[in-house]
């Protein structure tokens, strides 16, 4: 198959840039052609106000872009990932001009929420879901400022209106039945949304000792930063490592038993995660799925994970790892104490995490279900033509 790849790159890199590379590089292995339509965040800044708001409403540029892009290449299928606020969704436009299949993995709430995540003032909020986002505008949801939300509100309303979700994409993929079930609510087709989580690579298991904790992602608010320095504040200096950068470093540099290490090539991120006796996630929000969770799995690592959102249908509590209240700083530090003094435990929980893994997250298992979504999208798209 031929795949057009479309994707705005975040200004932070995430879980969503890793797994859009790592889908990528899976289909380049198995023989498909991926031709890839980018555009990066920081473009931004090249544009004033108005032509970016303009941008992210509907891009003439990218939807005239794509359709060079497809007479060139004659794609099978679109395959769309984030397009704000660059891209747009006029590119769905331009790939019904040519009949061609799309695909959108929804890897966030934008959707159905202007601030993407479904958190306000570090809270689940839901008062958007299923209706006109003037709640986000009146809050500032989108980094604080109501211009700014004004545009993703209105980018929303705008293709609702039009009906670019219900009849421009093919087939969306939800990655768990979580999400699924918020996105139904939210008002998109439920006949069109498909689950497919994501996938990690398989490494060996490493052999040597396991010591400490360690947190890896965007250092960002939601991501329950705050909370885990307060819980670590009582551990000894380092036993906690983290991996990441972000807007939200602050919350941990001070936190004695926190040893930032930045960024990390791929490689060492994989080595920490077999070095460690869990890793920690926190999160305050509902997170769509948390990649770092089976990237854990992958390499025998048991999870101490928010008993929230997409954690709830990955980590089983007591079986791969441990739940914990969503914001309670208290909870998390009696579980992570309880992990540091038990390490038998959790290396029994470790090696179920791996039987998780295997049973479910492999590159393998994902490619079939991948080109299956592909070939619903086909068999859609026709049915309408």
């Amino acid at each position: 198959m031929k795949i057009l790849q479309v994707h705005n790159t975040y200004q932070y890199r995430g879980g969503e840039d890793s797994v859009v590379e790592a889908e990528t590089e899976l289909l380049r292995s198995r023989g498909h052609q991926v031709v890839e339509m980018r555009r990066r965040f920081e473009q931004l800044s090249e544009l004033r106000p108005m032509s970016a708001a303009a941008q992210a409403l509907w891009s003439r540029q990218a939807r005239d872009e794509l359709r060079g892009l497809v007479g060139d290449v004659k794609p099978d299928v679109l395959h769309a990932h984030n397009t704000f606020p660059l891209i747009s969704p006029s590119v769905f436009w331009a790939a019904d001009e040519f009949g061609l299949p799309v695909v959108q993995t929804l890897h966030n709430f934008r959707l159905i929420c202007p601030q993407a995540m479904l958190l306000r003032e570090g809270r689940i909020c839901e008062e958007c879901v299923g209706r006109v986002p003037l709640a986000a505008v009146q809050h500032a949801c989108y980094r604080g400022s109501r211009a700014a939300t004004s545009v993703l509100a209105g980018m929303l309303m705008l293709h609702r209106s039009l009906g670019t979700w219900r009849n421009k994409v093919d087939r969306y993929i939800a990655l768990n039945e979580f999400c699924r079930t918020k996105f139904v609510q939210g008002g998109l087709p439920a006949g069109k949304i498909v689950v497919k989580p994501n996938f990690a690579a398989n490494r060996d298991l490493p052999t040597g000792d396991r010591a400490g904790l360690l947190f890896v992602g965007r250092l960002s608010p939601e991501k329950g930063l705050q909370v885990l320095a307060e819980a670590a504040a009582t551990l000894p200096a380092g036993t906690v490592r983290v991996i990441g950068s972000g807007p939200a470093a602050g919350q941990l540099e001070q936190c004695g038993a926190v040893h930032m290490l930045g960024q990390q090539t791929a490689e060492n991120v994989f080595a920490q995660m077999a070095s460690s006796a869990a890793l920690v996630f926190p999160s305050i929000s509902y997170e769509t799925f948390g990649l770092v969770i089976i990237e854990a799995f992958s390499v025998g690592t048991p999870v101490i994970a928010s008993r929230l959102g997409a954690a709830l249908d990955l980590v089983i509590d007591g079986h791969n790892g441990l739940l914990v209240e969503p914001g309670d700083a208290a909870d998390l530090r009696s579980k992570l104490a309880w992990a540091l003094s038990h390490p038998v435990e959790m290396a029994d929980m470790g090696r179920r995490a791996r039987q998780t893994y295997l049973a479910h997250y492999t590159p393998e298992s994902n490619y079939t279900q991948l080109l299956d979504v592909y070939r619903q999208a086909q068999q859609e798209r026709q049915r309408l033509n």
